[in-house]
């Protein structure tokens, strides 16, 4: 197994969330406009889509080269990139790429499900160098995230299919992103419940 290695953390967030914010950047600039590729007509959106898939993918190269490590969310999200940006791109519409997020949380929300019937918390395997919990406390914050996966995916349904494509690039780039800090941040108690002091471990 590689070793891990430790980057700058606004490195790190840079190479996690520069592509996203560069895809709104660009749909900003190009979504009002077509352009006539190998005699096809594509929007600003799905140009902007195809742009945005190889820089994901070199980001998260970058990101694995860096540190060793990419984390299974990284992977399972790079992949349905290329499937639903490919199909979006392929097929000639948006639909595919604005369904991505939703796949993406109901994965992780089932994932975390599984875990759970098991009496597992996946969410300890990922996030426990950085937070330390007791047993009782993984369980309860992995029960919590994975209901608010599947209400994310609810909310990607509800923007894309009732709101125009610009709410939704807003919601995905932004929402969602502050959506996951905010749930963070709300369960400030249940961290100071269960951690476990130094002495504990």
């Amino acid at each position: 197994m590689a070793e891990k290695k430790k980057i700058n953390t606004w490195l790190k967030m840079a190479l996690e969330l520069g592509p996203v914010v560069l895809f709104f950047v660009a749909y900003g600039r190009m979504k009002d406009q077509t352009f006539m590729i190998g005699g096809t007509e594509y929007g600003g959106f799905i140009v902007v889509t195809a742009c945005f898939i190889p820089l994901l993918l070199i980001s998260t190269g970058i990101l694995w080269k860096l540190t060793g490590h990419l984390s299974r969310m990284q992977i399972v999200t790079a992949v349905l990139v290329i499937v639903f940006g490919g199909m979006s791109v392929w097929f000639n519409d948006e639909r595919f790429f604005k369904m991505k997020p939703t796949f993406i949380y109901l994965f992780f929300g089932g994932a975390l499900g599984v875990g759970l019937l098991q009496g597992r918390s996946y969410m300890q395997y990922v996030m426990e160098e950085a937070l330390a919990l007791k047993h009782e406390g993984w369980m309860i914050l992995t029960r919590r995230m994975m209901m608010f996966f599947f209400t994310l995916a609810i909310l990607n349904e509800i923007m894309w299919r009732f709101f125009s494509t610009d709410a939704w690039v807003t919601f995905k780039t932004f929402g969602l992103t502050g959506a996951i800090f905010v749930f963070f941040m709300t369960q400030s108690s249940l961290f100071a419940k269960y951690m476990i002091e130094p002495e504990e471990s």
